[in-house]
């Protein structure tokens, strides 16, 4: 039990240190409760103990903290409350996930960036003639190395060597690749942006290095050595990205866009928290 108290004083100060820091993200209260009795610090912490219960669901997540630390939490709200809280903060949680990769980043500045994808199915194959899940919020088929599948897509910016994930993205299955680049490329700053064949193209090429200062490398099929470096690399990050899905759960149970993204974000903060030695290993 003493772990589980590490784990929950060791988010919550890493998330009040920044609410603390950049006290005008507060300015989204605007009602009667904008200063509640349990804080928005408070909301974040019991959903980051999903990566330490290794829970499904954050219903589930909450639960096991409430019966396992109920001293931690002496006016947590009930859980409907709670959730709608908590999807009031997706935008919160995605600038918590570029702050821990920032500070991982910060031990090594080197400018290497993987730029890759990872769809996220919303149903089995079977269930591809009867999917209806989020099509209205822009799911739709994509294809993959595995297969087709139903659902969403991960686009991400991963920093090498520390392998935190630097931006993302969540767009339909369908989008081209090349579309997603251009918006994560904006947030290197320049350097060297190591991608696949979906990233080819000559326009493509241009436009990174003229609008982002960034050089994208696609070895050739006679470069076998940067090929191989670059399959090592990509091996490394689909491995994690695989890791990073599959940490927790690998189906997707929100049933709206945002409960959805603001549940991925959730899992990538996770995932460079302890990436950043913020949080202890798992």
């Amino acid at each position: 039990m003493r772990n589980l108290q590490n784990r929950l004083i060791e988010c919550y100060v890493f998330v009040d240190d920044y609410l603390q820091a950049h006290s005008d993200l507060k300015a989204w209260r605007r009602s009667n409760n904008d200063n509640p009795y349990f804080t928005d610090a408070e909301v974040l912490t019991i959903d980051l103990m999903q990566g330490y219960f290794q829970t499904d669901t954050l219903k589930r997540t909450y639960q096991l903290v409430a019966k396992n630390a109920p001293e931690a939490f002496p006016k947590q709200p009930g859980y409907k409350q709670w959730i709608r809280r908590l999807n009031k903060l997706t935008d919160l949680v995605g600038r918590l996930a570029r702050a821990a990769a920032l500070k991982a980043a910060a031990t090594n500045l080197r400018r290497l960036y993987v730029v890759d994808s990872f769809p996220i199915p919303l149903c089995e194959p079977i269930r591809h003639g009867r999917a209806r899940l989020l099509s209205e919020d822009g799911a739709y088929f994509g294809r993959s190395a595995k297969g087709w599948f139903f659902g969403f897509q991960i686009h991400a910016l991963i920093h090498q060597p520390t392998g935190v994930v630097l931006t993302a993205m969540l767009l339909p299955g369908n989008w081209d690749d090349r579309r997603a680049v251009r918006a994560l490329a904006l947030s290197t700053g320049g350097g060297v942006l190591l991608g696949d064949q979906g990233y080819s193209g000559e326009e493509t090429f241009d436009w990174l290095y003229d609008e982002a200062q960034t050089l994208r490398v696609m070895p050739s099929d006679e470069d076998k050595e940067g090929l191989s470096t670059v399959s090592q690399v990509r091996q490394r990050i689909e491995s994690s990205f695989s890791g990073l899905w599959r940490r927790f759960t690998d189906r997707v149970y929100s049933r709206s866009w945002r409960g959805l993204w603001t549940s991925l974000l959730l899992k990538i903060l996770d995932f460079n928290m302890e990436r950043a030695g913020i949080i202890a290993t798992a």
